[in-house]
């Protein structure tokens, strides 16, 4: 097909393309951090920006930090409870007793026995 599209890939209006045109980009430094499985992950920040302490590892989603030798460590995770553990947590035996002998007493009173 020898007559094609001189302009293919571009759109209509799109201005010139390249960072001559754009103008200069801004100054940046690049700061390396490291996981607890010695994952890198080097991240570019404009050269005026705070650079965090901590920064999430995109290979094993760990927490990593800027030292090498003594990386952050993994976050403790709970496990997961129920309902009714919870509830374990904040009743003892004796008020979930009370409170079933009060539901079972409004249940009565309701058939009329």
């Amino acid at each position: 097909m020898a007559g094609g599209n001189a302009i293919r890939g571009t759109r209509v209006g799109a201005g010139p393309v390249g960072e001559a045109e754009r103008g200069e980009a801004a100054p940046r430094r690049r700061v390396s951090f490291w996981c607890a499985q010695a994952h890198e992950t080097e991240v570019a920040f404009a050269s005026d920006a705070e650079v965090p302490d901590l920064w999430d590892c995109p290979r094993c989603g760990l927490p990593a930090g800027q030292d090498q030798a003594t990386p952050p460590p993994a976050p403790r995770t709970e496990p997961y409870k129920t309902h009714l553990a919870y509830v374990r947590e904040r009743r003892s035996d004796a008020d979930g007793d009370a409170l079933l002998e009060e539901a079972l007493a409004k249940l009565r009173a309701r058939r009329g026995a």
